[in-house]
C-alpha cells in the first residue's frame, strides 16, 4: 500500500495514482511528437492549410499563327488557332499605319482568319483575348511579318478597261512588267469566262507577254470577263504577282473583211451577211501585203506614214513621208487600211500599195465609220507572207492544235 499524501485540498491522492498520471501525461505528448515528425507535418500542412504560396494560376490557352516560323504569303489570309480554350477577340494593326486588318472567328471559337487586304513586306501587331477552360480572362500580344518579294509583276492588259467593246477577233492579252518564270503558275492565276461559253487558250508569246483566243472568233453579244488573281502567286525567280485585277469586254457586231489580191476588192460581212463589196488596192510586188486574219488594234483619224520606220529612209527607193488619213492599224510593220486618193486609179486593178489596203476617200470613210478595234481583215492572194505570230495579233495564223501547244498549263 502506497504512502498517504494529503494535498493542499484536503484530498488524499496516493503516490500510484500521481505515477499514472504523470505516465499518461508522457504518453500523449510521445505521440504528439510522433504524428508531427517533418514529412507527415509537410504532408499534414498541405491537407489542411493548403499551398503556402496560395492557388496555383489559370493555364492560359495557347496562341498559334501561320507566320510562328517566319515570314507568311499576305497571299494568304493570317490564320490564328487557339488550343486549350477559345478566341474572345483579335485585334490586327498594320504597324506603319495603324490601319486595322478585319477577320472572321470561326464557330467553335478557336479559330481565326483575316480577310482584310494584306500587304508584302509588311509587320502587323496582333493582340488575342482569350478565354481558359475556367472561364479565366488571357491576353496575347505578337507581331507577325509578310514576304517581302525580290520584285513584283504589273499586269496590263489589253484591251485595257477603258476599251469596253472589241470585235470578234480581239485576242485577250496580258503583259508583264517583269519576266515570268513560271509560266504554269501565272497561267492558272490567269482565267477568262465568255457568255456564252466558248473554248479557249493561253499562248506564251514571250516570258513577259501570254494572249488568249477562242477556237474561232469570238461571237458577237459575247460577254468576256478576264481576272488575273496574281497577288502573293510566285511567278518563278524571287518575282510575285503585284495584284489582283479584273475587267468585263464586250463583244459587238461581227464586223469581217475579206480582202482578195486576185480580183482587187474586199467583201465586208456583218454578222456574217455581205453588207458592201470595195476596190482595193494592195501591196505592190516589192512590199507585198502579209496573208491571213488581221486584226485591227488602232484607230486613228490622221497620221504621219514615214518609210523609214521599218528601214526606207530619205534617199532610198520606195522611200515616203506623208500625212495619211482614216487609219486603222492592222499590224505592228506599218499595214493599214486607210484612205488613198493617189492610188483611186489603181483600186480594183493594180496592187500598187506599201502593203496597206488602199481605199478611196469615201470608201475609207465609210470603212472607218463603221470597223473599230478588235474587228477583222483577212488578206488573201497578194503574194506576201503569212502575218508572223507576234506582229500584234498574228494569233489566228495559228490553227487550234499549234495554238494549244503554246499553253503552260497542263
Amino acid at each position: 500500500m502506497g504512502t498517504v499524501v494529503r494535498a493542499p485540498t484536503g484530498r488524499v491522492r496516493t503516490g500510484l495514482t500521481l505515477s499514472l498520471g504523470v505516465a499518461v501525461l508522457a504518453c500523449i505528448v510521445l505521440a504528439a511528437l510522433v504524428i508531427v515528425s517533418p514529412r507527415q507535418a509537410e504532408a499534414l500542412s498541405a491537407g489542411i492549410g493548403g499551398d503556402a504560396a496560395g492557388p496555383a494560376a489559370p493555364v492560359a490557352p495557347v496562341v498559334a499563327t501561320n507566320a510562328d516560323s517566319g515570314p507568311f504569303n499576305p497571299g494568304d489570309p493570317l490564320h490564328l488557332s487557339v488550343t486549350g480554350g477559345t478566341i474572345a477577340a483579335v485585334a490586327m494593326t498594320d504597324k506603319s499605319d495603324g490601319k486595322q486588318v478585319t477577320g472572321d472567328l470561326a464557330q467553335n471559337a478557336t479559330e481565326w482568319s483575316s480577310t482584310g487586304d494584306l500587304g508584302y513586306g509588311t509587320t502587323y501587331t496582333v493582340g488575342v483575348d482569350t478565354l481558359g477552360p475556367d472561364g479565366s480572362r488571357h491576353h496575347d500580344d505578337r507581331t507577325v511579318t509578310t514576304l517581302a518579294p525580290e520584285r513584283t509583276a504589273y499586269p496590263s492588259f489589253i484591251p485595257p478597261p477603258a476599251q469596253t467593246t472589241v470585235g470578234v477577233g480581239q485576242p485577250i492579252v496580258v503583259r508583264f512588267d517583269h519576266a515570268v518564270k513560271d509560266h504554269a503558275t501565272a497561267e492558272k492565276a490567269l482565267t477568262v469566262t465568255s457568255s456564252p461559253p466558248q473554248e479557249g487558250s493561253w499562248y506564251w508569246l514571250s516570258n513577259t507577254e501570254v494572249h488568249y483566243r477562242p477556237k474561232v472568233y469570238w461571237q458577237s453579244g459575247s460577254t468576256l470577263t478576264l481576272k488575273a488573281d496574281l497577288f502573293g502567286v510566285d511567278l518563278g525567280n524571287g518575282t510575285y504577282g503585284q495584284t489582283d485585277r479584273t475587267e468585263t469586254i464586250h463583244v459587238h457586231d461581227s464586223w469581217v473583211a475579206k480582202a482578195d489580191g486576185k480580183t482587187e476588192q474586199m467583201q465586208i460581212f456583218q454578222n456574217g451577211a455581205l453588207v458592201k463589196t470595195m476596190p482595193i488596192s494592195l501591196g505592190s510586188p516589192g512590199f507585198p501585203s502579209h496573208t491571213g486574219p488581221h486584226v485591227i488594234s488602232d484607230k486613228q483619224p490622221t497620221i504621219t506614214m514615214d518609210s523609214c520606220t521599218y528601214g526606207v529612209c530619205a534617199g532610198q527607193p520606195g522611200y515616203y513621208k506623208e500625212q495619211v488619213d482614216l487609219d486603222l492599224r492592222i499590224s505592228d510593220d506599218g499595214e493599214f487600211v486607210h484612205s488613198a486618193p493617189w492610188s483611186v486609179g489603181s483600186q480594183g486593178g493594180a496592187n500598187v500599195s506599201h502593203g496597206c489596203v488602199n481605199l478611196s476617200p469615201a470608201n475609207a470613210q465609210w470603212f472607218f465609220d463603221h470597223f473599230g478595234i478588235g474587228d477583222v481583215v483577212e488578206i488573201a492572194n497578194s503574194g506576201g507572207p503569212t502575218l508572223p505570230l507576234g506582229d500584234t495579233y498574228g494569233d489566228w495564223e495559228l490553227s487550234w492544235a499549234q495554238w494549244q501547244t503554246g499553253s503552260a498549263a497542263k
